[in-house]
């Protein structure tokens, strides 16, 4: 399986602000706490020169309906965490990227970054490193016009 585009980047190392939602949609949840957060402290989300960063946290269990979803939103050292959010200092890493648009696809462009990285020249990150999905569209209201970038970790 093939992706139209794969492009190699260097993320360095970020401090963010954390927020994080558990339950059966915690993805909502997250969003509306980094969004006011952001908002507080004057970052515009729309921004096309704003990231954040999401993944599961935890993964999604058989059996159950709850799983953990955490956005990240870079910040600066002046930034100090506030109410449910965290800020925390990640490391970076090189990582695999492609872009798609529209949330039903999520979990097929996932797949098939995957199988793009078992034949590509790539290894895993000897360290710990997290998958990330980065939205380009907030505020867009229809999630089939939704566009990700989606961060695999690698080594060479």
């Amino acid at each position: 399986m093939s992706l139209r585009e794969v492009r190699i980047v260097d993320l360095p190392p970020m401090r963010v602000a954390s927020a994080h939602g558990f339950g059966t949609n915690p993805e909502d949840e997250a969003a509306r706490q980094i969004a006011g957060f952001a908002a507080a402290i004057g970052v515009d989300l729309k921004s096309r020169t704003v990231r954040t960063f999401g993944f599961n946290n935890p993964n999604p269990s058989p059996g159950s309906p709850n799983y953990g979803y955490e956005i990240w939103l870079p910040v600066g050292p002046d930034v100090r965490a506030t109410g449910s959010i965290k800020v925390k200092d990640v490391p970076g890493g090189k990582y695999a990227v492609t872009r798609f648009t529209g949330l039903s696809n999520i979990g097929r462009v996932w797949k098939e970054l995957v199988a793009w990285f078992e034949d590509s020249p790539y290894t895993a990150p000897p360290n710990w490193c997290q998958c990330l999905e980065s939205p380009l569209t907030w505020g867009e209201p229809d999630p089939e016009k939704w566009v990700f970038d989606l961060y695999l970790p690698i080594a060479e």
